[in-house]
């Protein structure tokens, strides 16, 4: 087989991906990751499945990965292992838009983001993303113009680094019992060095005269950092904050409940505190405040 009807065969499945994907948008029905990936599946098994595979021809290494997480604006590298690849070349094509972003060593795209990377006889054939933002994510295709051409979709998930106060936004403790407010920080490059917490507004004194006020921060792929104060008074009712030092800051407002409070927040506060012991009964509470009162 020539190189020329390699290269036909090449271009004849990537102008099909581009008519599935025009027919899409003319029915005015938005596509996602599965659509894309049967449209080209029914090109392999419907139009393809006729020709022959020579013996030696190019594969993919088991050991290219289908799934990569990378964070926003750090770089990411989409890696394609080829055995036996001989003449052949290899693309990436990204499926959103079936647009050609690399053939070989050359980068076919505008947006300058995009690099491929490939070391003289290497096996991989990588393409690199600068400073990827989160629409980046979806389904890339490596491709290799065999005949028929083969590809190895890779699924991308760009994701930034996340804050959250457990519970939150809202927290309703009974006066005298432990606020505990639970800190989770996800997807950073790296633990954050530190997490703070401030009580309206100012940083908490862990020495100061109230006592009584805690800290455990464990960290890893997921940091967390846990703030005790035992034996809740209407003053430490309030916004708190967890600030770590690498991500967005969470709120979460504390509510100290006394024995005036309405019986309604008391339920609810009954229900955050002790949700497996008491569930039903705190539904059974504000069904029957709602009779009584409202109805």
């Amino acid at each position: 087989m020539t190189r020329t009807t390699a290269a036909c065969l090449f271009t004849v499945h990537f102008l099909s991906c581009i008519i599935v994907c025009r027919q899409d948008s003319g029915n005015n029905r938005p596509r996602d990751q599965s659509t894309v990936s049967e449209s080209s599946r029914r090109f392999r098994t419907e139009f393809l499945e006729d020709w022959p595979q020579a013996p030696g021809a190019p594969y993919f290494d088991p050991s290219t990965p289908d799934n990569v997480t990378g964070l926003v604006g750090h770089p990411v590298t989409l890696l394609c292992k080829v055995k036996n690849l001989q003449n052949r070349t290899v693309s990436w094509v990204r499926h959103r838009d079936i647009h050609l972003l690399t053939v070989g060593r050359y980068t076919y795209t505008s947006d300058q983001r995009f690099e491929a990377q490939h070391k003289p006889r290497s096996e991989e054939w990588a393409l690199r993303i600068r400073s990827p933002q989160k629409r980046d994510s979806g389904q890339y295709e490596c491709q290799i113009s065999t005949t028929p051409p083969i590809g190895h979709a890779v699924y991308l998930n760009i994701v930034e680094p996340e804050t959250e106060i457990m519970g939150g936004p809202d927290l309703f403790i009974y006066a005298g019992s432990t606020i505990n407010l639970t800190c989770i920080v996800r997807h950073t490059p790296e633990p954050p060095s530190t997490i703070n917490w401030t009580h309206r507004g100012k940083t908490i004194n862990f020495d100061s005269t109230r006592g009584g006020i805690s800290l455990v921060t464990e960290k890893g792929i997921h940091s967390s950092s846990r703030l005790l104060v035992q034996a809740a008074r209407t003053s430490d009712a309030g916004a708190y904050q967890c600030v770590p030092d690498n991500a967005q800051s969470a709120t979460a407002r504390v509510h100290v409940l006394t024995g005036e409070t309405p019986a309604a927040m008391q339920g609810k506060a009954h229900c955050v505190r002790d949700l497996g012991l008491s569930s039903l009964l705190c539904v059974a509470t504000v069904i029957l405040y709602l009779a009584v009162f409202v109805i």
